[in-house]
């Protein structure tokens, strides 16, 4: 009987796996909640209005139609028996068994301690994340259109950015230019110039996988585009009308999470002794340890090289897809498995037109300015997936820079009206103006 081969979650972990194992001797399943693999990186340009969900996307079933041993589910993955190797399923066809089985499930923003912060400070992990922010980023401008105070005028135009990581960097430098540009001549009652965008982060620096003189550049850059960057900084609270910073307090209708991650609570279920974030920490040839038949991958994974822990980054979920498959498709074979050895191909995050960070090499090369820039968007479009994809994001991309316009900015089933500043009586009825027009 043909082995099966179960894969949990179509992120570059999952879906690298399963193309990996196309000719392999193995039926392989593909279990993902969503019907599309979405390529990260640029999530946060999506959720900015610069692209859309489609120019990012693809459906599991196309990325793997060429593959006659592999089918695909709809569904998410609620349980994992290890002993009877079972995974449980939310829909049909309810379980299914497994020979072998790699969990690639990923990570979501991580509160610590304070799930109750999500409501009003969304993170950025999936279409959905962006498509939400997208719409509070939209807003906020519409709210302050029709703003009654100038406080609370003020409020609306404020953005607030938690965590300095290139999730962080990049939404704050997007942000920004779309104030001072894209929508400078829109607005009647508001200078969208005046937008205040603040990035908060705890550590001593922004980027800190990234060399110190690369973060200090992208500080720089940062605030040449007019982003307040606050370092050193720990958000102590967050509500619906602002953020507190210990005895600090910035008002602000409008909050965006990139602070932390952890890891898919998937984890919990394999029955081993979780690391921080709810990480595992696997062999070598990263099989769960004690379950030779069992792989863990991507960002739940922890594993250790060369004194250092293989960052839980996209290249390193796509090198661990290939490698779990191989050792499958070995262990079918009756061959020794071969370690996981990971292949460092730099950090990148960009901040703005012509501005860029790059570090290759473990910052023995660095790059900045419009070399790095140019040299991000080129990588970028050489992974995206499908060729339709990249002529759409390019297409988009030369619209954006030669127009500073934004293609992508719908708002569907909103009230635009600005929040009711703290203690003030209730709104009027939908539909009715909240002051003469």
């Amino acid at each position: 009987m043909t082995p099966r081969v179960v894969i949990i979650g179509a992120g570059f972990g999952g879906l690298y796996a399963a193309r990996a194992l196309a000719h392999a001797p193995v039926d392989v399943v593909v279990v993902d909640r969503t019907n599309h693999f979405v390529f990260q990186p640029l999530l946060y340009q999506v959720a900015t209005a610069v692209l859309a969900p489609s120019d990012i996307a693809v459906p599991i079933r196309w990325r793997l139609r060429s593959q006659r041993n592999t089918s695909v589910v709809l569904a998410a993955a609620t349980a994992i028996d290890v002993e009877r190797r079972v995974v449980t399923l939310d829909r049909e066809p309810g379980t299914l068994s497994y020979d072998y089985l790699v969990v690639a499930t990923g990570s979501r923003h991580s509160y610590f301690g304070h799930a109750d912060w999500e409501r009003e400070a969304p993170g950025l992990k999936s279409i959905d994340d962006a498509l939400e922010i997208r719409r509070r980023f939209l807003l906020a401008f519409e709210r302050a259109e029709w703003a009654a105070t100038e406080e609370e005028r003020a409020r609306e135009l404020t953005i607030v950015v938690v965590g300095g990581g290139p999730t962080g960097v990049e939404l704050a430098g997007m942000i920004q230019p779309a104030s001072r540009h894209t929508f400078q001549h829109e607005f009647r009652n508001i200078d969208t110039r005046r937008a205040r965008v603040v990035l908060v982060e705890g550590g001593k620096r922004l980027l800190p996988a990234l060399p110190e003189p690369l973060s200090d550049q992208a500080k720089r850059d940062l605030e040449a585009l007019g982003v307040e960057v606050l370092l050193g900084t720990t958000v102590t609270g967050v509500d619906e009308h602002g953020v507190v910073l210990g005895d600090r307090r910035i008002e602000a209708s409008t909050v965006f999470w990139a602070a932390g991650n952890a890891a898919s609570p998937l984890g919990t279920m394999l029955g081993v002794p979780l690391e921080r974030g709810g990480r595992i920490r696997v062999a070598p040839d990263l099989s769960l340890p004690g379950r030779s038949e069992v792989f863990v991958i991507g960002d739940l994974a922890v594993l250790e090289q060369d004194g250092r822990t293989v960052p839980a980054v996209a290249p390193a979920a796509m090198q661990q897809g290939r490698c779990a498959a191989h050792n499958v498709v070995r262990a079918v074979l009756g061959q020794p498995r071969e370690p996981f050895h990971y292949v460092d191909k730099g950090d990148l995050a960009t901040i703005g037109r012509h501005r860029a960070v790059a570090s290759f090499f473990r910052g023995k090369i660095q790059l900045r300015g419009r070399i790095a820039w140019w040299f991000w968007l080129l990588l970028h479009i050489a992974y995206l997936a499908g060729f339709r994809n990249r002529v759409s994001v390019m297409i988009q991309w030369a619209y954006a820079y030669f127009t500073y316009q934004r293609g992508a900015r719908l708002l569907e089933g909103v009230d635009p009206r600005p929040r009711a500043p703290p203690n003030a009586p209730a709104a009027p009825p939908a539909g009715s103006p909240s002051r003469p027009l």
